[in-house]
């Protein structure tokens, strides 16, 4: 065996590991059932123009990216985009949602839709920090 240090790995060699931590997670913890879920903001001629990209895993909605034009920041439609994902989740059985931001995005936005900060990474970026947040389901939900 011998040890090497890959800046430009080939996506197989990058397949090895995840498939070996993916079939040691599933051994313990179970299958993730992963499924996407997408929310976009299409213009009348149905291209997208913003939107959300997430998955949810182990009954978790993992929100990775949600991003709009600056044409539609503030008006409601990142309020709805979230709504719509978080409903599609609690439908799912999803036990929360969970995501995260740069100091300088949205920080506020999510806490004025309830969700709670549980992780700050400071100094990532540099001289930024980054937020954890999380929504668990709702009672009744």
């Amino acid at each position: 065996m011998r040890l090497t240090l890959d800046l430009s790995p080939k996506p197989s060699d990058e397949q090895v590991i995840f498939a070996g931590l993916r079939a040691f997670n599933v051994a313990v913890i179970g299958d993730p059932h992963e499924s996407p879920v997408d929310v976009f903001a299409r213009d009348e001629n149905g291209r997208v123009i913003g939107g959300l990209v997430g998955h949810i895993k182990w009954r978790w909605l993992y929100v990775a990216k949600l991003w709009l034009p600056d044409g539609l920041r503030g008006t409601g439609v990142g309020t709805e985009i979230m709504r719509m994902a978080e409903e599609h989740a609690w439908k799912e059985g999803c036990l929360g949602v969970h995501l995260d931001t740069f100091e300088y995005q949205a920080l506020p936005f999510y806490q004025k839709l309830g969700y709670e900060l549980f992780g700050t990474l400071e100094g990532y970026p540099p001289g930024y920090r980054q937020y954890y947040l999380k929504k668990t389901r709702p009672v009744g939900q």
